[in-house]
């Protein structure tokens, strides 16, 4: 039996769960901008009988708010002024699946619309990603993607840290656990069980270990089509934040959760491969300064990326903390730069013959992979249409290294490049670059306003 199959559902096998009471609930959702899983919990007999065929209707400042659900003046979209009407989810019905860390639940994920139902709302960030896997399919490819999240675990619960401000947290290990199989096994009530209902709800695991922190884990989702990785993404965080929850822990995502510890990231794996099944990477010509062989057109979709990383950063760090895991010898990337297996440049090229593909390091596991994997798809694609030369391969510390692009440092730096980029505008088009140019101009206003525990340590008696 294929893995991925486990746990997804069609139409009329929720049916007959919904009939002899094994599933009640269809939680129906959609990802907003920051990647995070809106919609509602629907009864089984409503979505079967009305939700399934015609969609179900959401406000749409739901794709025009902050982090808070602040309604944010400013967006073309809509506004108080327009009335904040409705735009419509309807389900795709492709992605219906058991949710088995909930009881009695299934999920499915929906794509946006009008409020009629006929025209996809630009802005939506699963729209953003399917013009783009439309854009490889026309030109023959399609797009597989791996994200590799990376999280940190607490003791304390989410209600605990609130109360504590966030601050002075426990996490559930004390010592660096990379690759530890022994204090892996403490942590494995919770980290097995997410793996389980993963895999039990059609979000194929390939493994779990310890990071590069205390209590900091990766569990790897099997490499899929563009598409399906960007929907395991999501459904994944949400889990895991919610079986953390029903064990009185907490999980974090944050790309830099403390800054004495390490950043969580989130590298992207990215191949095309042809409509017969062909890795479209896998070829006979030598990559200088790689052991590897590629096809032709390997080079040139890794110039796109190169080419249009820093442009695109804003898509791979959304946010004002995205900025702070980008230091020097911490495994995140400092440089736009590619290496073959080399893990301080921001573009590694890994594997052989058909697994031959380019690993960013860029994102953090803050991102939203819609937007990421958008990106990615877009800037690769753009390098092989113009046949883009990618420069030679460093070699070395790309740390220590001072003649390569840096990784923007801010997002102010991001937002800048983001809206002025031509390239953007072509690959995306112009309102929804304003409409995220405007998402980051939100974040950036409300950071710069607010007093942190840093400013208070720091001058609150000494000034």
């Amino acid at each position: 039996m294929d893995p991925s199959k486990h746990g997804m559902l069609t139409l009329d096998g929720l049916a007959q769960l919904v009939e002899i009471g094994e599933i009640d609930t269809v939680l129906t959702v959609f990802p907003d901008m920051y990647g995070r899983l809106m919609g509602k919990r629907i009864t089984g007999h409503f979505f079967l009988s009305e939700t399934a065929a015609h969609g179900m209707h959401v406000c749409d400042y739901l794709l025009a708010c902050d982090m808070e659900m602040d309604p944010i003046p400013g967006y073309a979209f809509t506004s108080w002024e327009r009335g904040y009407g409705d735009i419509m989810a309807k389900p795709d019905l492709a992605t219906l699946r058991r949710a088995a860390w909930l009881e009695k639940t299934a999920l499915v994920i929906c794509d946006m619309f009008d409020e009629s139902g006929s025209e996809p709302v630009p802005f939506a960030p699963r729209t953003i990603l399917k013009r783009q896997i439309a854009r490889a399919e026309q030109a023959g490819f399609t797009a597989c993607a791996g994200t590799e999240l990376e999280m940190f675990v607490l003791r304390d619960g989410y209600e605990q840290a609130a109360a504590k401000n966030f601050e002075g947290l426990d996490t559930l290990g004390w010592y660096v656990e990379d690759y530890h199989t022994l204090k892996a096994t403490a942590e494995e009530p919770l980290i097995g069980a997410i793996r389980r209902a993963m895999d039990a709800s059609g979000v194929t695991v390939e493994f779990s270990k310890g990071e590069w922190g205390p209590g900091q884990h990766e569990i790897n989702l099997r490499y899929a089509t563009m598409l399906e990785m960007a929907d395991r993404h999501v459904i994944y965080k949400q889990a895991a934040k919610e079986i953390a929850m029903a064990q009185g822990l907490s999980v974090t995502f944050m790309a830099k959760f403390d800054e004495a510890l390490a950043g969580n990231s989130c590298h992207v794996h990215s191949s095309l491969w042809s409509k017969d099944g062909a890795a479209a990477f896998a070829g006979s010509e030598a990559l200088a300064g790689t052991p590897t062989t590629t096809s032709e057109l390997f080079p040139a979709y890794l110039a796109g990326l190169l080419d249009h990383a820093a442009e695109s950063s804003l898509f791979f760090a959304p946010n004002v903390n995205s900025y702070k895991r980008y230091i020097k010898a911490t495994f995140a990337p400092t440089t736009i730069a590619w290496s073959w297996d080399n893990r301080t440049v921001g573009f590694r090229v890994v594997g052989r013959g058909s697994g031959v593909r380019v690993e960013c390091r860029v994102p953090g596991a803050d991102t939203n992979p819609y937007l990421t994997l958008a990106a990615t798809l877009a800037a690769g694609l753009d390098g092989i249409k113009r046949g883009a030369v990618p420069p030679a391969a460093f070699s070395g510390d790309a740390y220590a290294a001072n003649d390569l692009e840096r990784v923007p440092g801010n997002l102010t730096s991001a937002l800048e490049l983001f809206r002025s980029s031509a390239f953007n505008e072509i690959a995306y088009g112009k309102e929804v670059v304003e409409h995220y140019a405007h998402f980051a101009e939100v974040e950036l206003a409300k950071f710069s306003t607010a007093v942190t525990g840093w400013e208070r340590r720091r001058y609150f008696e000494r000034v």
